[in-house]
């Protein structure tokens, strides 16, 4: 059943699939929001949530969030590294498996509709939860409309060109 399961996802290239057949309690996904508050106060306090470091971003006045994306993309290049350089595992033991992707033209369209997106209301999907936390009431609609779209693209996707 396993091989099934990724042979589908390699084929689809974009479903996420949880292969984990661990089950827990409720109370075990506390660690989750937890470490979701910590890391929206990091967003807070590191600027990364603010309209205006955003703004500077896409004006190219700042050097501010090109530095975080870009020590953001280092800890992951860094880290990926030492997982399949030691083999490491889940904290529950699991195998961490890695799969190819496939380049798909989409992905530029995907990544300019986002950028514009984002360039617009000053949010990307990863802060968004931190600017409502922080007061950022108007960010509700953005986040809808991030909502609107993920549902979109699911209904639609099927019909779209490869």
């Amino acid at each position: 059943m396993t091989n099934n399961i990724n042979q589908d996802v390699r084929a689809l290239d974009a479903i996420c699939v949880n292969e984990s057949q661990l089950e827990h309690k409720w109370w075990h996904n506390l660690k989750y929001l937890v470490v979701g508050v910590l890391f929206g106060i990091v967003f807070v306090k590191a600027e990364i949530i603010s309209w205006f470091r955003i703004q500077e971003m896409f004006r190219l006045e700042s050097f501010h969030m090109y530095g975080v994306i870009g020590s953001a993309v280092m800890v992951g290049v860094i880290s990926v590294a030492l997982i399949k350089k030691f083999n490491v595992k889940t904290i529950y033991g699991e195998e961490i498996e890695f799969h190819t992707k496939t380049f798909n033209k989409g992905n530029i369209f995907g990544g300019f509709i986002f950028g514009l997106g984002w360039a617009i209301t000053g949010a990307c999907p990863g802060p968004l939860f931190a600017q409502i936390g922080s007061g950022a009431t108007v960010i509700i609609i953005t986040l809808l409309s991030a909502i609107a779209g993920t549902w979109s693209y699911g209904y639609f996707r099927d019909k779209l060109p490869h």
